[in-house]
């Protein structure tokens, strides 16, 4: 056994284990908090504060990232604008729909959700998946971050507050918050598996995103089954769904689709590293 094997084998589970026991940490912190304090949850301030704190790491990430390319200084400008022009003015327009209340039921003879949810994903990811710029960028970008970006999926523990509190139906909070949760649990410990650059790490990488995939597949299903309008199937006994009203809505019509987004990058990203290695 060599030196890198050693350092792999002994150096590598402890800060896996240490960053998830301070993930669970923060989570079981931040459920506590919001679970205790019903007038913080109420007050919108949690859900804004996530999506802004994703915007600003996506946004940094990606200057970031570009830093490590051979672009010259202008053209890492141009790039950087040519994706965070669009990508804030989605959020503002998905934004300023949520507060005029355009994704309740019955606003629309069109189901606007579902549709704010789908499109984005339609026509980003052709781009996002073979643009040879958003190659070379995934090239010169560390394969963790898109990784251990998704962090924030550890805030799903609202929508488990949410149902202890009567707020929301279980057979919608419990899928989709668990998943979440799990998501933004092992993000971290997949991203430092992935850094020791061994076959499992890059295995592990991969499984993680098809799991939080997953997750955001269940969720958008029982979301549009249960929901009020014309794709119900489940009418939910209790609490109604409740996730068509400011702030909440901002979850599915904006965060959703850019999470599959990023793990859509994550996985052309970890292929494209994997292909070069072969070669």
């Amino acid at each position: 056994m060599n030196t890198d094997a050693v350092s792999v084998a002994v150096i590598v589970p402890r800060p896996v284990r240490l960053s998830l026991i301070w993930t669970v940490s923060f989570a079981m912190l931040w459920t506590w908090l919001i679970y205790s304090l019903p007038a913080l949850a109420e007050s919108g301030f949690p859900a804004l504060g996530v999506r802004l704190m994703a915007h600003g790491l996506i946004a940094v990430g990606l200057w970031l990232g570009l830093e490590g390319t051979d672009l010259t200084a202008r053209q890492r400008q141009a790039t950087w604008l040519v994706f965070m022009v669009p990508f804030t003015l989605w959020a503002a327009v998905a934004w300023t729909a949520a507060i005029n209340g355009a994704f309740r039921t019955g606003t629309s003879p069109l189901p606007l959700l579902p549709v704010a949810i789908l499109l984005p994903v339609i026509f980003g990811a052709p781009v996002l998946l073979w643009s040879k710029r958003v190659g070379q960028l995934l090239d010169a970008m560390p394969p963790t971050w898109l990784i251990a970006l998704q962090v924030y999926r550890i805030f799903g523990t609202q929508w488990l507050v949410y149902w202890l509190s009567g707020m929301q139906p279980g057979l919608w909070a419990l899928p989709a918050g668990i998943g979440d949760v799990l998501t933004g649990l092992f993000a971290v410990p997949a991203a430092l598996a992935l850094a020791a650059g061994t076959a499992a790490g890059r295995k592990g990488a991969i499984l993680w995103n098809i799991f939080g995939l997953a997750d955001l597949a269940v969720a958008i299903t029982l979301g549009m089954i249960m929901s009020p309008g014309p794709f119900q199937l489940i009418v939910p006994y209790g609490p109604s769904m409740a996730l068509d009203t400011f702030p909440n809505v901002l979850t599915p019509a904006f965060v959703v689709p850019s999470s599959i987004l990023l793990h859509a990058l994550s996985l052309r990203q970890l292929i494209r590293r994997s292909r070069a290695e072969t070669v």
